[in-house]
């Protein structure tokens, strides 16, 4: 049943950047995600207040603002940049890879920023994970795609904005139940995108078939499916296992890119994809033997942002 479920979840997650390409294809991008994100504020919040309200754990003022700024962070501008970049014809496989270094990138800055120490091997992961991510984006650009040149930094700022909401989660003085912070952050991103929306006079969704395919497949695969069997599979293997399968999803979405798409998939990709996911091992490996120490030392592990990605 677990390796079933594991399976399920890799698939559930890398169908959000192909269902972002669907989207894409059939209306505006403030269309998608306006009509993506508004069913699920419409139906998390009213559970998330209720849950709230019988365990007398309504969030204060501060700590829904912090939430709203975690999920215009790691979701609303996160998804902007994802779908903007599909859309200019970047490979979904290649702004996978991009959005996995993202543990990369947190883990090298957490002692800059947090002030705790970093060994030397995450840096050398760092540097790994971003050739490969370079490999992959030189044999995208060079397969002769649509995308100009100034469209691969895109899903760069996304992902950097993934890294900002974690640190912006790691100062807050307590953890959000994942219920409630998933809440906000659909329901503050609901809101942007239909002020997109509406500001670009694209609220009114088409009339084809193609958009609502697009967007049944973004909510009940990417949203319930991903998220759902996320936190499932965090009961019953845990974060280590669930990380493990994380590396997946670049290879996984390159591959049915090609098969659905068309998408350029080369050696050279494979190559790159391969040198990522070795990276994205060097540093969890690095980083679980450093919370190994420190719950050994009774200090308080990380704690990582609840996102809504691809």
């Amino acid at each position: 049943m677990t390796a079933t479920l594991s399976v399920l979840f890799v698939a559930c997650w890398s169908s959000g950047f192909i269902g972002a390409k669907l989207g894409a294809g059939s209306a505006d991008i403030p269309t998608v995600l306006m009509w993506r994100f508004l069913p699920l504020a419409a139906v998390l919040v009213p559970i998330a207040w209720l849950s709230a309200r019988r365990r007398n754990m309504m969030p204060t003022p501060r700590a829904f603002g912090r939430q709203v700024v975690i999920g215009m962070l790691s979701q609303s501008g996160y998804l902007l940049s994802v779908y903007w970049a599909i859309d200019l014809g970047v490979n979904t496989g290649t702004t996978a890879l991009i959005d996995g270094i993202q543990p990369l990138v947190a883990a090298a800055l957490l002692g800059p920023v947090l002030g705790v120490a970093v060994p030397r091997m995450q840096w050398v992961g760092l540097a790994i994970g971003l050739g490969g991510v370079a490999m992959v984006t030189a044999a995208d650009a060079g397969a002769g795609t649509v995308a100009p040149w100034w469209s691969y930094a895109i899903p760069f700022l996304g992902m950097l904005g993934l890294v900002a909401s974690t640190f912006v989660e790691q100062r807050a003085p307590a953890s959000t139940p994942p219920l409630h912070a998933l809440a906000i952050h659909c329901s503050t991103s609901a809101v942007v995108f239909t002020a997109l929306a509406v500001a670009s006079g694209n609220a009114v969704p088409p009339s084809v078939n193609t958009f609502w395919i697009a967007l049944l497949w973004l909510i009940v695969l990417s949203t319930f499916g991903g998220y759902g069997l996320y936190w499932l599979l965090l009961r019953r293997i845990g974060i280590t296992s669930v990380n493990t399968l994380m590396f997946l999803i670049a290879p996984v979405t390159a591959v049915w890119g090609a098969l659905m798409f068309g998408e350029s998939f080369t050696p050279f990709t494979a190559l790159g994809l391969a040198v990522g996911i070795l990276a994205v091992v060097v540093v969890t490996r690095v980083d679980n033997r450093r919370k190994k120490r420190d719950e050994g030392e009774d200090t308080c592990p990380v704690r990582a942002p609840i996102t809504s990605r691809g």
